[in-house]
């Protein structure tokens, strides 16, 4: 859409209007994703990445992040 731009491949991004649109939306991605499986939600567009974990996360949930966060740190994003 935009010519300039250096971004390739399908965007994995939505971006909704308030807190319940994006709960609805996490909770009916993670139902369709199948075996109640996601990883979020992150917090974009700050100096650094941020990942939340709520006191209801799950175990899983926790190792997941985890292994995101891991990844930023090998890959660069968390330096400085």
């Amino acid at each position: 859409v935009m010519p300039d731009s250096t971004l390739e491949g399908d965007a994995n991004l939505l971006v909704l209007p308030n807190i319940d649109a994006a709960n609805i939306s996490y909770n009916l991605l993670k139902t369709a994703a199948g075996n109640n499986i996601a990883i979020g939600p992150m917090l974009l567009g700050a100096a650094k990445p941020v990942h939340v974990l709520t006191a209801s996360a799950t175990v899983r949930r926790i190792v997941n992040m985890t292994a995101l966060l891991v990844a930023d740190v090998v890959g660069g994003r968390m330096n400085g």
